[in-house]
């Protein structure tokens, strides 16, 4: 699908102006149509960078409008013009476009709901569903504030799980960057300097055998750099298959140190979407079906969507999730005692307050656990350098000292 910007003349003669993801011009003709609009101009657009890697609209900037827009509703403005104050006080250019394409939709005869499906890529099926939910309920302002307090979780959610995965991928990498300038920097420097002195051969072992780790990483520099390169697309290329994803996503929940933690964050995601989504009036199989798309876990996206085809049998959520052993028994257990009461959004909610505060520890021991294994690490390896390379130097100046 493409993204269409387009002019197009209303009957009063206004000129409007928006953008449309559509598959061709002749559908977006057709669309521009419906609302009753003359199209002027449709181009094509092409190399926009937000919209080519992800969204073109922060979390900052969507909780922000649906905080304003749950404001307006609640005070009894109407939808539209809602969209149209919104679309012209945004700093973001892109969005004011999108939120301008989604007002004229609502005004040639679609639902919000509707309107909002044509932008995928700022609006997932998590949100279009509670807003429909909200929009067949007469309970918009409440889903969107319901919302804002969603997202605003989810961010910071993700960004416990960006510290839990950085934080040890950049203590290795710092560590291997400085080995290697040590190895090919420090060490050959010393090296020449002993050779000017008279020569190697009579060094202490430990010197000769760092210096020989040297001359192997120098000697076979390229080789290591392509054998890494090689990983990186290996394992890149890897992650885009089923399988490989499938590999990954495991490795990632059961790593040591790391894989609890992740686990916990899994849990966190998954009763705060599903309970929004049930608080909110979601059937609970399309519940399961959004909530799978979200995950971000092939692991555990197959697990609940085992749940919503083991509901749809007849049977209740406990025992597939159970099955699945990857949700905690005691979270089984309170789903279980939710669904018996018919509670079940509201413990939910409980276990993703309590699993919440879980990440926000186990994030914090676990950075708290690797500053001093890194401390420890690059020093104990920079240290084991520098004697090696120092023995001789006290070996010397004994000789001077002692003629």
């Amino acid at each position: 699908m493409a993204e269409w910007a387009w002019e197009a003349r209303a009957r009063t003669g206004e000129i409007r102006k928006g953008v449309m993801d559509a598959e061709d011009k002749a559908t977006v003709d057709e669309r521009l149509k419906a609302q009753n609009l003359n199209p002027v101009k449709i181009r094509k657009k092409g190399g926009n960078i937000n919209l080519a890697f992800g969204s073109p609209v922060t979390s900052a900037e969507l909780v922000g409008f649906i905080r304003q827009f749950a404001t307006m509703i609640d005070a009894g403005l109407p939808l539209v013009q809602c969209l149209d104050i919104l679309s012209s006080q945004g700093e973001n250019k892109a969005f004011n476009n999108i939120l301008k394409d989604i007002k004229n939709t609502v005004e040639g005869g679609a639902t919000f709901s509707d309107s909002l499906k044509r932008h995928p890529k700022v609006f997932d099926d998590l949100f279009v569903n509670l807003i429909a939910a909200g929009e067949m309920g007469g309970i918009l302002d409440t889903i969107l504030n319901r919302l804002g307090v969603y997202i605003e979780k989810r961010v910071k959610l993700q960004r416990q799980v960006k510290g839990a995965l950085v934080y040890p991928i950049a203590v290795f990498c710092i560590a291997a960057i400085v080995l290697g300038v040590l190895l090919t920097v420090v060490v050959p420097t010393f090296e020449k300097m002993f050779a000017d002195f008279g020569g190697t051969d009579s060094l202490p072992p430990l010197t000769q055998f760092v210096i020989g780790m040297s001359h192997g990483v120098m000697d076979r520099l390229p080789i290591i750099i392509t054998s890494l390169a090689t990983a990186f697309f290996s394992i890149t290329y890897s992650y885009r298959t089923t399988r490989g994803k499938r590999f990954w996503h495991w490795l990632m929940l059961n790593f040591p140190a790391i894989g609890p933690t992740m686990r916990k964050i899994a849990v966190a995601r998954f009763t705060r979407t599903m309970g929004t989504l049930l608080a909110s009036g979601v059937p609970i199989l399309d519940a399961l079906q959004i909530v799978a798309k979200t995950a971000g876990n092939v692991i555990i996206e197959s697990a609940l969507l085992n749940v919503a085809d083991r509901i749809s049998e007849g049977q209740t959520m406990v025992e597939p999730l159970a099955e699945s052993k990857i949700f905690p028994s005691m979270v089984v257990q309170m789903i279980g005692v939710g669904e018996q009461t018919g509670a079940l959004d509201q413990m939910l909610n409980k276990i993703a307050d309590f699993y919440e505060e879980e990440v926000d520890v186990a994030v914090g021991a676990l950075t708290a656990m690797m500053e001093p294994i890194m401390m420890v690490g690059i020093g104990g390896m920079v240290g084991f350098m520098l004697i090696a390379m120092y023995m001789p130097i006290f070996d010397i100046a004994g000789a001077v000292k002692a003629e």
